[in-house]
């Protein structure tokens, strides 16, 4: 079975958390992790540089797959749209490398883990 890369992503419009492990025959393997911090931006600033990191872990990592957090119901409206943003441009940042992309929602992700 040939290994495979996956990027996660857990997005936000501040603060967006990555990891990055390889799974093949045996237990995934940690490769890396972070956060992109952009939070001291105005927001059309801030979604430039979370286009630009998602990019750069890209060309960095090569990975097969990208996983997301799907959006959830916020109550916040202002924080809906804030995070639907910081997505958009993640998932835009992917599809331009035609990057398969699979989304989980919270409780999926914590399922597993």
């Amino acid at each position: 079975m040939k290994s495979q890369r996956i990027l996660g992503i857990d997005p936000g419009s501040r603060k967006t958390g990555f990891g990055v492990i390889e799974t093949g025959r045996y237990q995934p393997r940690y490769v890396a992790s972070g956060v992109i911090r952009v939070e001291k931006y105005p927001a059309p600033e801030r979604l430039r540089q979370i286009f630009q990191a998602i990019g750069q872990l890209l060309e960095q990592f090569q990975p097969d797959s990208m996983a997301i957090e799907k959006v959830f119901v916020h109550k916040d409206p202002n924080a809906a749209i804030k995070l639907g943003q910081a997505r958009g441009v993640i998932l835009c940042a992917a599809a331009l490398q035609a990057l398969p992309i699979f989304e989980y929602t919270p409780t999926q992700i914590k399922g597993v883990i």
